[in-house]
């Protein structure tokens, strides 16, 4: 079996050409290794063609909220490809990222979206179907920690806004609903890719909460003899966020090329490449042609239910709120 545990790692930095014209580091979030990747081999074909110029290109990788966090304390990136706009923001409270940045590129600088699915084991044993299905007694689940990873916090909040969406659904019960579900969780790692490798690898638990775009890519690289994809009957619109780090480009003079950057991951080119790596594109064309990947499911978004990120990191994530508080009273 092909291991994924390669994949993972302690946020690290990883050179994907050798000696060139620029330097340029993308900071990014657990689950984008593999689509950066191939990103920025074809950008930097794409800029060497236009230019003349070569770029030595650098990622770095993590739980979305430590990336963040690493930025503000001092890693130099050209830009920030985040798991949630809240985490950008938290850059931006640093004054390395201009206030506005979401008005800087479409869709909020939310270039590509995806969803919170299930992964179960093959035959599907707990029939879990749904997320009233992940408070039953005896289920373990496996999901990342809300206070460090992008991908948690999506988790969290597809499965309150669940709760409320239930006939006579308040605070109060869903509060109740994801205090329950977190009793059930058996391993909490720091980040999406840590918490692929417990339930894949490991063979911990009965059901992994993450991305789509995860689980798709885990399915494809392990096959489909030992996990099942579950789609719950509502989820939450997941929008990863990108930004240019503004005092680094303007210290390091790669503003045109990290403007240039963030615009080819809304050109065709891009958003194919998103698609194949199974994030859903903005791009109405190319998401039509993968639509056979893509099951249609009745979505809900954060300014919808938690009237935006800002909101929702205050109520739900920050120190002695309501997620702490359910963490410190689930047993």
């Amino acid at each position: 079996m092909t291991s994924l545990s390669l994949l993972v790692g302690l946020t690290a930095i990883v050179p994907t050409t050798q000696a060139a014209d620029k330097e340029f580091l993308n900071v990014s979030y657990d689950a984008t290794r593999e689509f950066y990747d191939e990103f920025n081999t074809s950008f930097g074909k794409y800029w060497s063609s236009r230019t003349g110029k070569s770029v030595h290109f650098k990622q770095a990788h993590g739980g979305s909220g430590k990336q963040a966090r690493s930025v503000v304390d001092g890693l130099k990136g050209d830009v920030v490809t985040l798991a949630l706009a809240n985490d950008i923001e938290e850059i931006v409270k640093s004054g390395q990222i201009n206030p506005g940045w979401q008005k800087e590129f479409p869709n909020n600088s939310a270039p590509y979206t995806s969803t919170i699915v299930f992964m179960v084991r093959k035959g599907n044993p707990k029939n879990i179907k749904d997320w009233s299905d992940l408070t039953k007694p005896g289920v373990e689940i496996i999901t990342p920690n809300p206070k460090t990873g992008g991908l948690p916090r999506w988790v969290y909040l597809s499965a309150w806004g669940y709760a409320l969406k239930q006939p006579a659904g308040n605070e109060a019960k869903a509060k109740d609903f994801v205090g329950k579900m977190y009793r059930n969780v058996k391993v909490m790692d720091s980040a999406a890719r840590a918490s692929m490798t417990t339930f894949a690898e490991r063979r911990i638990g009965d059901v992994l909460l993450t991305w789509e775009n995860e689980a798709l890519v885990t399915q494809k690289i392990l096959g489909k003899k030992d996990f099942e994809i579950i789609y719950p009957s509502m989820s939450i619109l997941t929008e990863p966020s990108v930004a240019i780090v503004d005092k680094t480009v303007e210290k390091n003079g790669n503003k045109w090329l990290a403007t240039g950057y963030i615009n080819y991951l809304y050109s065709p080119v891009g958003q194919e490449m998103a698609a194949k790596h199974f994030y859903r594109p903005r791009n109405a064309q190319v998401l039509k042609k993968y639509a056979a990947q893509f099951p249609k499911l009745k979505t809900f978004t954060i300014d919808e239910v938690f009237g935006g990120w800002p909101k929702a990191q205050q109520t739900h994530f920050a120190n002695g709120a309501i997620f702490d508080q359910i963490y410190n009273n689930r047993r």
